[in-house]
């Protein structure tokens, strides 16, 4: 067994072992870090493959930025756990059954790749080998799924917009500014100079005559 299969196996290991501690733990906050500690390590088998690109991915984009809004989320969050648990075994037959379905097709697709023969699994490899794949990617992307993926931007748009929308909530006591209105704001309208004589006041005036006095 060389290096990289040790490598491989020791995270498999690890994350099978942070999985297992998202589904079991009690706490949440427990069970969103086992879940970072998962995708660390799934980002580390990606690496082992040659999928850098995958694997960065996974880590800035659910490691960074999804698994830390979901943590501050839940610690933020009051969650009584023991109310949350009374209908567990009521419902644990139905999740049961939709757990076995999962597990026999994701054993079935898993299958699939072990019964490829082994010279077409060599030249996948070697193809791999001295093509960068992220060049690859983008090609794809921006070629045979341009449609596809301006379609999944348009949505992502949409949905900034929305979650602005349904935020956005105006209060009376809070200054705001009107955009339009600052931009037909002249300096002609703004300021104004005004020419005055310097005159003394009355009451003034006596004092000023009495010191010099």
């Amino acid at each position: 067994m060389d290096a990289k299969t040790g490598l491989f196996y020791v995270f498999a290991a690890l994350m099978l072992f942070a999985a297992s501690k998202v589904i079991t733990a009690r706490n949440p906050v427990h069970a969103a870090l086992y879940l970072v500690l998962a995708f660390f390590q799934a980002a580390a088998i990606w690496i082992l493959l040659k999928a850098e690109f995958l694997a960065i991915t996974l880590v800035l984009v659910y490691v960074g930025a999804v698994m830390v809004l979901f943590l501050f989320v839940v610690m933020m969050l009051d969650i009584n756990i023991d109310s949350m648990r009374q209908g567990f075994w009521k419902h644990f037959p139905l999740a049961g059954t939709v757990g076995a379905i999962i597990a026999l097709e994701m054993s079935y697709v898993l299958m699939g790749g072990f019964r490829e023969p082994p010279k077409a699994a060599n030249a996948v490899g070697q193809i791999g080998a001295q093509v960068s794949n992220t060049k690859e990617l983008g090609k794809v992307l921006y070629s045979e799924y341009i449609y596809p993926l301006e379609i999944a931007a348009v949505i992502l748009l949409v949905a900034i917009i929305a979650a602005i929308a349904l935020t956005l909530r105006e209060r009376k006591d809070s200054k705001s500014q009107n955009p339009s209105e600052q931009v037909r704001v002249k300096r002609a309208d703004r300021v104004r100079l005004v020419k005055m004589k310097s005159v003394m006041p009355e009451s003034v005036a006596p004092l000023v005559e009495e010191k010099k006095a």
